[in-house]
């Protein structure tokens, strides 16, 4: 077990899963000279470092993190754009990586910066979305980041990414693709200026505001939409609510050859003729209901009774029991469906 720091909070006290032991050292900074700083440090004497945003996609080890955890609190959303100018058609918008994200959002949608609205209630930090190219309800980071500022802890040099150069795709990233090696300082956003979202590419969102997929309607309707389906799936964070205690969808939507795709289960076309199936209807039609996982952990991790696609803390879980139940979720989806899941959170110290 990892001896923590004196009064340094635990990995269980910053991640919305509730979990994780001790750090063997805590540092929070500030300022992006700061965060540069205590990573080159730590990189320099050897020490491994685990850089933690808000701490909404991470599944950490019960014996903790034996290193340095850097918590990412830098401050800052700067536009180009000064008050409502009707001859501007957008904005470049760069925000700090340790700005909250639904903090963002929820400021996009009052300055009428269009793009992210459907992105309403993610939990986490700025500087995590472009790592997974995180998405939800028809949107995703990658269709308005324009550029990501980052510390290359390899070349121990700054470097700013283009979109082009990021290789975004379905939870992915070049930042993925090469884990620990940027560390993302900024993110700078290209977004339309009006009072209408973005066109609603999502069919439940669609319903949920009256509108036809592909048809637009007011940012704020959108946001508050989202933030209303998100709540109906314990996806909105809220102490008192053991759904909420996760990290979010834990599985990624599989990615198949067409033939591979379960009959009945929901199928969306890919660019590459690949189709992409729904986790969540695999779990379900698996025999794994909302809910279920009480005879695996002992009630002390279960699926969320609300969506089966969360894996949550009732309380008093432990790594090891959200780690069993998500092995015995796996098996009965490959089992069922010769479909083996694959995880979306980062796992530290422990795997599947």
């Amino acid at each position: 077990m990892t001896e923590p720091v004196a009064g340094a909070p635990t990995l269980r006290e910053r991640t919305t899963l509730r979990l994780g032991g001790p750090a063997r050292r805590w540092v929070t900074a500030t300022t992006e000279a700061e965060l540069v700083e205590v990573v080159s440090a730590a990189d320099e004497a050897g020490e491994p470092v685990l850089v933690l945003g808000g701490g909404s996609n991470l599944v950490v080890a019960d014996e903790g993190f034996a290193g340095t955890v850097v918590e990412v609190a830098t401050r800052g959303v700067a536009s180009d754009v000064e008050g409502d100018d009707p001859t501007c058609g957008g904005a470049m918008v760069t925000v700090a990586a340790g700005e909250s994200w639904d903090g963002f959002v929820a400021t996009a949608v009052e300055r009428g910066w269009v793009g992210v609205e459907a992105l309403s209630g993610i939990p986490g930090s700025v500087g995590a979305t472009p790592i997974q190219n995180v998405g939800a309800y028809g949107q995703d980071v990658s269709q308005t980041i324009a550029q990501v500022r980052t510390w290359d802890r390899r070349e121990r040099t700054f470097r700013t990414f283009a979109h082009a150069d990021c290789d975004f795709g379905y939870r992915h990233s070049r930042f993925k693709a090469d884990p620990g090696r940027h560390v993302v300082l900024s993110v700078t956003f290209q977004l339309r200026l009006g009072t209408l979202g973005a066109p609603v590419a999502y069919a439940e969102l669609a319903r949920a505001l009256g509108v036809e997929t592909g048809q637009r309607a007011p940012l704020a309707q959108v946001r508050a939409a989202v933030l209303a389906l998100r709540g109906g799936k314990g996806m909105v964070l809220d102490d008192a609510d053991h759904d909420t205690w996760s990290a979010g969808s834990f599985f990624t939507n599989p990615v198949l050859d067409p033939a591979d795709v379960p009959e009945g289960a929901p199928a969306w076309p890919q660019p590459d003729g690949t189709v992409k199936t729904s986790a969540a209807w695999l779990i379900e039609h698996s025999g794994l209901p909302k809910g279920w996982g009480a005879e695996v952990t002992g009630g002390r991790a279960t699926l969320s009774t609300k969506h089966t696609l969360a894996l949550t803390n009732r309380g008093d879980a432990t790594t090891a029991d959200l780690l069993g139940l998500a092995r015995a979720v796996q098996e009965r989806v490959d089992q069922r469906f010769g479909v083996r899941l694959v995880n979306e959170p980062v796992l530290v110290g422990c795997a599947l």
